[in-house]
Formats: C-alpha cells, structure tokens, sequence
C-alpha cells in the first residue's frame, strides 16, 4: 500500500525519520493532543520499514508499545534500533518522540517465516461480517479529527461487550509505501472506545500501552474486534479484543487502563 493517495494522510513525510501529523491525528480525550492509534501505525511502519531496509526476511509477531505521555498535533521523529540480533529472531525497539521527548516505545519481535499452512488454524471465533453490524457515529460519543476519519460498524451487546469493524480512508503517510500491518495497525487503539463500558464524561479511561500478537498478516480495509472491557474496584481496567480481517481472526491485543474521574 503506497500513500499516494487524494485524501489527506494521517501523517506527511518528512525525510530523515521525521514526520508532520495532519488534524485527522486528533485526539478523542483532547482535542489539542494527538490520539494514539494513527502514531503507533506510524511507529510500526518504521519498524517496518527499517528492516525491509536491512534484511527483509523477518516477520512481525509482537507489537508492545508503552505510551508515556501526551503530545500536541505537530512533528514527531522516530527512530529504529536492534536490540537482540538474530538469524532467525529479531527484537526492534522503536521510540516516536515529540520535541526530544519520547513518548511512545515499542517493542517488536520478528521471527522467521516458515510454511506451516497445513496446520493452520485458530480456536478463536469467527465474528459476524461487516454488513451484519449497524453503522454507528462514534462522534456522538467520542471527538476529535482521528475518530471523525473512522468509518465504524458496530453490534454492542451490552455496555464493555461487543463486535465492531473499523475503517479509514485516509492513509497512514505520504510518498511511502505502507505494509499491510501498518496499515492496520493505524486502527488498533480505536478497541478501547468503540465497545464503551461507560460514557467517557461520567469517568475517563485512557489506556497506558496497546500489545499485539498476530499469528498471520492482515489484509483489506475492514479491521474488527471482538472486544470485553473490565473495570476493576481500584482504579485499573483492561480492553481485551481478538482482532479480525475479513477472512477471520489475525491476532489479539489488550489495553491497560488508569481509571480517572474526569
């Protein structure tokens, strides 16, 4: 996937690993912060893209980002680092830094391909198509630029229970070409607010870190979730989701939250 495209990215490249977020990056807890999701594609596609530039012959099993801190729509810089080489695994840190600050880390593992499809399989369940879920505003809910550039279909069957799928037209960067995770992974933090276990303005819940297993590469548009939410009695909660193309489950991911009156 390329970000040549007549819709405006989420982010412009800028050369030399810096990138400039446009306002479709903006945040549903602050309308002056980015919100997380289009930045943690963004770090993933460096991932990506450093080592297709090194070795290319590795593929991402984990993706665990920490966000430590908030920032303002503006420029990041990211960077690329090998932490554990290996022949036939590999651990990448990523960092996303916002005026010299970095505010979000990842750690990726990579690992080696093999053919194992005669034993593929997943005990995970299946979840209803697209079309079986009813278009849902997620603006009602939620503000900022990020989830108004979201194409969101949800069946909600009780309040921190529920299937969603989700979508953007809008690419993840200009004049690079993405890989199908990045692109993906561009919609991963949006879980935590679609499948809501209680309206954000009676208490906030941002999550601290965003975790992704996959067993296989996405592919297409339509990324879903099938998503439980928890609340725990001393200010922690957890968004747990199996993540879903059109051709089935990928993947899982959970979100740790902190609980705070707002």
């Amino acid at each position: 996937m390329t970000g040549n495209s007549d819709v405006e990215p989420y982010f412009h490249a800028l050369g030399n690993g810096r990138y400039r977020a446009t306002n479709h990056v903006q945040g549903a807890w602050s309308l002056d912060e980015q919100h997380i999701a289009a930045p943690l594609g963004l770090l993933t596609h460096v991932v990506e893209t450093d080592h297709a530039a090194r070795r290319g012959d590795l593929v991402i099993s984990r993706l665990s980002f920490d966000i430590l801190g908030i920032m303002p729509i503006g420029e990041v810089d990211l960077a690329a680092e090998v932490i554990r080489p290996g022949r036939t695994i590999e651990l990448v840190e990523g960092t996303l830094s916002y005026g010299g600050r970095v505010i979000v880390r990842l750690r990726a593992w990579l690992t080696t391909p093999s053919d194992t499809s005669s034993v593929a399989g997943t005990a995970f369940d299946p979840i209803p198509p697209v079309d079986a879920h009813e278009p849902w505003d997620a603006s009602q809910m939620w503000r900022g630029g990020y989830i108004a550039s979201a194409e969101v279909r949800r069946l909600l069957r009780e309040p921190g229970r529920g299937t969603v799928w989700a979508r953007s037209p809008h690419p993840l960067v200009d004049t690079e070409t993405v890989r199908p995770l990045s692109h993906a992974t561009r919609m991963f933090d949006i879980a935590n607010g679609m499948s809501a276990r209680m309206d954000p303005t009676k208490i906030a819940y941002p999550n601290l870190d965003l975790t992704a297993h996959v067993f296989r590469e996405p592919h297409g548009e339509w990324v879903g979730f099938d998503t439980s939410v928890s609340f725990g009695p001393n200010g922690i909660g957890l968004t747990s989701s199996v993540l879903h193309d059109e051709s089935g489950p990928f993947g899982a991911l959970n979100q740790s939250l902190t609980l705070r009156a707002p």
